[in-house]
């Protein structure tokens, strides 16, 4: 498990990088997205990510690993809603914003040892395919947890449908690298 860790964190220091960087360039403008649009732009990435490997023909020339930082961060993003609510304009620097991406991936990465463990990382033998449907099935129970305002009666709430999903696309960007 010491090298999915690494492996974890390698994937989690490209993502922060760009998050970074888009701060620079936006300054904290997601902020004002509400929880069912952060949901529809990881699902709009996870269905290019489907659509990716089912089709042979691209007409866009960005693979499937830009997608699947995209899933990440807009997760990292809707978490970070999930805590602070939403906001009429934009209201983190790139300091405070960075601390709070910082608080969401350790606890998230936390979960992923801790089901590593009782799982015994049987990631590694599933197909990146296999992972995108996982975001995929994530996406549609969000999305059912949202239309019914946020209300469950036996299952977890959003926040930890966006932990797995981040989860599963770090897994599927690990395959990919090893794959290269």
């Amino acid at each position: 498990m010491q090298d999915t860790s690494k492996q974890y964190d390698a994937v989690i220091d490209k993502c922060r990088a760009l998050f970074i960087n888009k701060m620079s360039d936006y300054g904290s403008a997601w902020r004002i997205l509400r929880l069912p649009s952060l949901t529809d732009q990881i699902f709009i990435k996870a269905q290019r990510i489907r659509s990716l490997q089912q089709n042979a023909l691209r007409k866009v020339d960005e693979g499937e690993v830009s997608e699947f930082i995209g899933i990440i961060n807009y997760c990292l993003m809707a978490l970070i809603q999930l805590e602070k609510g939403v906001v009429e304009q934009p209201d983190l620097n790139t300091k405070e914003a960075t601390k709070l991406y910082d608080e969401k991936i350790a606890l998230t990465k936390q979960l992923m040892l801790d089901k590593n463990h009782d799982y015994g990382e049987a990631w590694r033998d599933m197909r990146v395919s296999s992972l995108t449907d996982l975001i995929l099935q994530k996406l549609l129970r969000v999305k059912q947890i949202e239309d019914n305002a946020g209300k469950t009666i036996v299952s977890e709430g959003i926040g930890a449908n966006y932990q797995d999903m981040i989860n599963y696309a770090i897994f599927a960007m690990i395959h990919l690298n090893e794959a290269n």
